[in-house]
C-alpha cells in the first residue's frame, strides 16, 4: 500500500476487499494470485469490475483475469506499491503453485498461498510428497526475519498437531498459548515469522530425531525427509 494505492494476494471475496478499499480510500492496483483454488481467485472478476488492474499469477495454472503469467525466476515490480517481488515455484499444494517474496529490506516478507501455514502445510492435492517436502525446504531457507504472510488462519488447529507430534517442544506450547490468547482478543496470529517456524512447524522438522521418530511410528518407511514428510501429511490429513 502507497500513496492511496493497493494491491491484494489471492482474493478469494471481492467484498471484503472492496469494503477496506472503500474505507481506507484506496484504489486497487494490481492482483497476485498464488494458485487456482476459488478460496483464492474468487474475487478476481469482481474486482475487475472496479478496475481492470494488472493480474499476477501462476503460469501453469488457469487464473481468472490472468494478464501476467509468472515461473520461476521472474520478479514483478508490482504496480502502485513500490515493492519488488520474485516468483518461487512451490508445487505440492497444487501442480502449478508460486510463492511471492520480497527480499533485501530488514523484513523480507513472503506470500506463500496455502504451501505454508504457521505450524503447518497446504494439503497435497495435486503434487507428491517429495514436491512438497523440496517446495517447504525451499521456503524454510529464507532468513529468519522473513515474514511469513499465509492465506489461512489456521495456526491453532496446527498447533494442537505440532504438540501431538512433539509434545516436549516447549516452543510449541509457549506460542500455543500465546495464540490463544491473540485469539481470544479477536487479533490474528499472522504474520509468522520464518525463524518461529523453523522452531514450531513440524513440517519443516523433518529432520528433528524426535519428528522422524513420531513419522516412523505413523507409517514412515525411512528417516529420509520426504518419507518422514508424507507420514506426517497422511497423519494431519485425519488428525482430530
Amino acid at each position: 500500500m502507497q500513496d492511496g494505492r493497493a494491491a491484494v494476494v489471492d482474493p478469494g471475496d471481492a467484498a471484503p476487499v472492496l469494503a477496506h478499499l472503500d474505507r481506507e480510500r484506496l484504489t486497487l492496483s494490481a492482483i497476485l494470485n498464488t494458485h487456482h483454488h476459488g478460496d483464492h481467485v474468487g474475487g478476481n472478476a469482481k474486482l475487475l469490475e472496479r478496475a481492470a488492474v494488472p493480474v499476477f499469477g501462476p503460469a501453469g495454472e488457469a487464473i481468472p483475469g490472468c494478464t501476467h503469467p509468472l515461473r520461476e525466476g521472474d520478479a514483478i515490480d508490482v504496480p502502485g506499491v513500490n515493492v519488488r517481488l520474485s516468483v518461487l515455484d512451490v508445487p505440492g499444494h497444487t501442480a502449478g503453485h508460486i510463492a511471492y517474496v520480497q527480499q533485501g529490506s530488514d523484513e523480507p516478507l513472503l506470500f506463500c498461498g496455502d504451501t505454508l501455514f504457521s505450524a503447518g502445510c497446504g494439503r497435497l492435492f495435486e503434487g507428491t510428497p517429495q514436491q512438497m517436502h523440496g517446495s517447504l525446504a525451499r521456503l524454510c531457507s529464507l532468513p529468519d526475519e522473513t515474514r511469513v504472510c499465509c492465506a489461512h488462519e489456521y495456526t491453532l488447529s496446527n498447533l494442537r498437531f505440532a504438540h501431538a507430534v512433539e509434545p516436549t517442544n516447549d516452543d510449541v506450547v509457549r506460542h500455543r498459548q500465546w495464540c490463544e490468547g491473540e485469539r481470544a482478543a479477536g487479533r490474528p496470529t499472522l504474520p509468522s515469522r520464518m525463524a518461529r517456524e523453523r522452531r514450531i512447524n513440524p513440517f519443516l522438522r523433518c529432520h528433528v530425531p524426535g519428528v522422524i521418530a513420531a513419522a516412523r511410528a505413523q507409517g514412515a518407511r525411512d528417516d529420509s525427509g520426504p518419507a518422514v514428510f508424507a507420514a506426517l501429511r497422511r497423519w494431519k490429513d485425519r488428525f482430530r
